[in-house]
């Protein structure tokens, strides 16, 4: 039994006998036509469309998942529509036909496609760092530029800045779509607010909102010692050290936790943004080296709002994500 990759083609030998097979890594499936199947279990062509149809009729399978038509050149040069299908159906029949020898396929077929799986992933991962690399590199040098004394105009510089910045957010925001994020260089330390200090700055948001009419008397309300729980939890250690190293974690926690767990009645996303705000603040990291926010008013509304949409199975990647862009140019 043995597997030779030719292009989207590769052969499958069992007992000697070569089968050219599809295989389809975006949908994770191989495919093969009435011939190969009759081939690969050693059975006429009708004891297969008769198992095919049995599947079917049974609605063991949904025939139009898995079979498709492609096009393909025969002997004599033409080209038909050939009705091919995937593994799923190749196991059904084998079940059928021969347990033994679908199993063998099945083995084969599953290794074949992890092994193209994992070389696309890594190949594709290796391009868009590559790419990700020269557009950055590229960008250092527009940065370069803009600091020439023949660039005089507020504009010009202006024009650049916004295309360094959208730059990045680019970058960052591709990387999380390609589940490509990891932690960011970032800065240890960071001191969390004690519980009273927390309520105290609460008290005056919710003091502000209710003056413009814009909350309740049940905005920041806490349910049980849910607050208290929370920050209690991000200045924990382990082991001597602290649970969460950095300003960046801290902060990237502190606004997931307050929007997740729902600590108050009512105003969770909102209190929970001005929480990540101040303890920024305090820290020292509102403002970057450059005199910019690295969050500004919509960002921080998007970025909230994105964290309360965002499934439980996904913390990870919402924490890198938000660690990234706090880190901003010293991001990974």
């Amino acid at each position: 039994m043995s597997g030779t990759h030719r292009s989207a083609i590769i052969i499958y030998e069992d007992a000697d006998k070569p089968v050219e097979v599809r295989i389809d890594p975006d949908y994770e499936t191989v495919w093969l036509s009435l011939n190969q199947l009759a081939e690969v279990f050693e059975r006429d062509k009708s004891v297969i469309s008769r198992h095919l149809k049995n599947i079917f009729n049974t609605k063991e399978l949904d025939q139009n998942s898995v079979v498709a038509k492609i096009a393909t050149t025969a002997a004599d040069g033409k080209t038909y529509q050939v009705e091919y299908f995937n593994l799923d159906a190749i196991i059904s029949v084998g079940y059928r036909v021969n347990s033994a020898r679908a199993t063998r396929f099945r083995q084969w077929a599953t290794r074949v496609l992890r092994e193209h799986l994992l070389q696309g992933w890594t190949l594709n991962r290796r391009r868009f760092e590559e790419n990700a690399r020269e557009l950055e590199a590229a960008m250092a040098l527009v940065r370069k530029a803009a600091q020439n004394p023949e660039l005089d105009t507020e504009r010009g510089r202006g024009l650049v800045d916004i295309l360094a910045s959208y730059t990045q957010t680019f970058l960052l925001l591709h990387r999380y779509d390609e589940g490509l994020l990891t932690e960011p260089k970032a800065r240890p330390g960071g001191r969390l607010p004690t519980v009273d200090e927390a309520r105290t700055a609460l008290a005056g948001l919710k003091a502000d909102l209710m003056h413009r009419g814009q909350a309740t008397e049940l905005f920041a309300r806490e349910r049980d010692n849910g607050l208290d729980s929370i920050l209690c939890n991000l200045d924990q250690s382990v082991f001597g050290e602290p649970a969460y190293l950095s300003v960046e974690s801290k902060a990237a926690h502190l606004l997931y936790f307050v929007v997740k767990n729902h600590p108050f009645i009512d105003g969770n996303k909102r209190s929970a943004a001005f929480l990540f705000v101040d303890f920024l603040n305090q820290n020292r990291r509102l403002v970057n080296q450059k005199g910019v926010q690295v969050v500004n008013d919509i960002g921080l509304a998007a970025l909230t709002l994105l964290v309360a949409e965002s499934d439980p199975a996904e913390k990870d990647v919402m924490i890198r994500l938000m660690m990234n862009m706090l880190a901003g140019e010293n991001a990974a």
